[in-house]
């Protein structure tokens, strides 16, 4: 019973350190003599936060006083001991240059210049980097640099840490910064705080975040200040607090926390079948082709796995990468580079059949239809070629911007979009276009480049960027109707009877929406996987609708009703538009280099 008592109390005191937002306040560069308006800037800024609820501890980073002096010292402590909350101080440059006792005062009048506790789950650490006695640059001695490496240690990697002292750790400011970032670098820093500058700077130390803070002088302006910092569980956020004024708000920082997997908790049906992990980074999605699952790669390779097992059999390998999606008909896998080729590969032996050179890289998904396979490029072209010789059937080239989408062929025409804010209709046979669409977009940011388009109900279906979902006339190219009624960007999926379209808007939800010549929203399903915008199509599958999103997460959600089934993340990269299988199986590949077989067990 003690026990069951002493984990209960344990959790909830965990989850309650976790729960709690916390303020506390900075101070830094007093610059204290023994009557100046600097010893009033201070006590104005003491009276402000007593006055001030909310506020759990004073930072005191530093500078101290003007000369270093054991008078200004003493002055300094006899106003920061007002203070109705706990302080926590570290010496500046003053107390290591400008000091008759050989910076020995600071620590008789403090106590020490390093600092160390805890607060809300949170480890802070003050140390000095003045030099001493000696004018050159700011110096973090060696047994500083162990001390932070023992604290560090002992709290360990996960615990949050942040650290204070009073020089930016960068060059020009600190001599050795990049030994004291390469001590403190395999912790959990969320930030480093200072001052030294006078004035309010967002910078980064060797990649971790650095916030610089006001002085509590007030220089040529009528009242001095300070800082205050709220620190929430997804940020750390400082406002400027004059005497007297309303505190402003002038940077934060994002405290990245952890992928979070306990959603696979609540899916146990959802297993993986096998996974492959690669060592190098995926941008297009997997091809199945006669029980053989194809793979481009960040290194140019095209690797070929067995179905059944995810084994690999083969790699073959191209002078660049490969971003678009390769695809496999009449025995030969299709696939454009980045080193400015088209490849034609043998789907058994991995051995190479043809190759054509283009002027520029060729980064488009490849579709290959009745031994055909189309494909764009970078060079403003687009290209119809022999699956089996190699041989280019015709070329389209009035593309102004490069092409990454997969095309469409659809009855007697092909469709893709490109980085020039056009959807271009070509006819299949001859290559020669047929119609143009831009919707009267003005920014190439905004093109229907990365969507792959579905047609049906004689119209074809593109989302982009500019967050609207379009139906354009499959036979003129005019537009039918847009609308803005989800926030949806570059994905589009179509249902295996044609009648729905299927969407992933920027936050949360997979809609459904009806083809035909009129807007009808049919369901929306809260799918719950945040801020997204990750071209990744929607599949459908025996009616069973498949997604991925960026951050590692695949769903899939009931056609016909909209109702949730599963979530299964299996990472936090970018998961390329998903190949269902059945509708319990389903391949996928990240851009953290993995491919894999997902399975739902019933």
């Amino acid at each position: 019973m003690r026990r069951i008592s002493y984990m209960l109390i344990l959790c909830l005191s965990i989850l309650f350190v976790q729960a709690k937002d916390f303020r506390f306040a900075l101070f830094t560069d007093l610059h204290i003599t023994h009557s100046t308006p600097a010893v009033e800037d201070l006590q104005r800024a003491v009276d402000q936060v007593n006055a001030t609820s909310g506020i759990d501890f004073i930072l005191v980073s530093g500078d101290i006083t003007e000369e270093g002096d054991l008078g200004s010292l003493q002055k300094a402590k006899s106003i920061l001991d007002k203070l109705k909350v706990p302080y926590y101080i570290t010496s500046g440059n003053h107390e290591t240059k400008w000091s008759e006792s050989g910076c020995t005062d600071f620590n008789k009048v403090f106590g020490s210049d390093r600092f160390r506790f805890e607060h809300n789950g949170y480890l802070f650490l003050g140390f000095n980097s003045g030099p001493v006695m000696r004018m050159a640059d700011g110096h973090v001695a060696p047994q500083d640099i162990s001390w932070l490496k023992q604290e560090l240690t002992k709290a360990g990697a996960e615990k949050p840490v942040i650290l204070v002292s009073h020089y930016p750790l960068q060059d020009g400011d600190v001599d050795n910064w990049y030994e004291v970032t390469d001590a403190v670098r395999p912790f959990n820093i969320k930030v480093i705080l200072g001052g030294h500058y006078h004035s309010n700077r967002q910078l980064f130390y060797d990649g971790i975040p650095g916030l610089l803070n006001r002085s509590t002088l007030r220089a040529k302006a009528d009242a001095g200040g300070y800082s205050v910092y709220q620190v929430t569980n997804d940020s750390i956020v400082v406002s400027e607090q004059t005497i007297g004024g309303e505190p402003k708000r002038w940077a934060g920082v994002s405290l990245y926390k952890r992928p979070d997997f306990s959603v696979n908790k609540s899916y146990p049906q959802v297993k993986m079948g096998w996974s492959a992990a690669t060592g190098k980074g995926i941008y297009s999605s997997p091809v199945v082709y006669n029980n053989s699952v194809y793979v481009g790669d960040d290194l140019g390779e095209l690797s070929c796995y067995t179905l059944k097992e995810g084994k690999l059999k083969w790699t073959f390998k191209s002078n660049a990468r490969i971003v678009g999606t390769p695809d496999a008909g009449n025995g030969v896998v299709v696939f454009g580079s980045a080193d400015a080729s088209i490849y034609g590969v043998d789907a058994k032996s991995g051995q190479l059949r043809w190759k054509m050179e283009t002027p520029k890289a060729v980064l488009g998904a490849v579709t290959i239809q009745k031994g055909i396979a189309y494909v764009g490029g970078s060079s403003g072209s687009f290209y119809a070629i022999d699956v089996k010789t190699g041989r280019l059937q015709w070329e389209f080239t009035g593309v102004k911007g490069y092409i990454e989408t997969k095309p469409l062929v659809y009855g007697d025409k092909v469709i893709f979009g490109a980085w020039d804010n056009n959807l271009y209709a070509l006819e299949k046979a001859t290559g020669r276009k047929v119609w143009s669409w831009d919707a009267g977009l003005t920014r190439m940011h905004f093109s229907p480049a990365a969507v792959w388009p579905v047609a049906a109900a004689g119209n074809v279906y593109v989302t982009a960027p500019d967050r609207v979902m379009s139906a354009i006339d499959l036979q003129s190219g005019q537009t039918v109707w847009r609308t803005k009624q989800s926030v949806v960007r570059e994905t589009i999926g179509l249902s295996a009877d044609s009648k729905q379209l299927y969407s992933k808007t920027m936050q949360d939800s997979l809609v459904c929406y009806a083809t035909g010549p009129e807007v009808k929203q049919l369901w929306a399903c809260n799918v719950g996987f945040g801020y997204e915008h990750a071209p990744s199509m929607p599949v459908e599958k025996e009616g069973v609708v498949f997604g991925s999103t960026r951050s590692g997460l695949l769903f899939a959600v009931e056609a016909k009703s909209g109702k949730l089934l599963w979530k299964y993340k299996v990472g936090n990269s970018l998961i390329s538009t998903v190949v269902p299988l059945s509708k319990n199986r389903c391949l996928f590949t990240s851009s953290d280099g993995t491919v894999g077989l997902c399975e739902i067990k019933q």
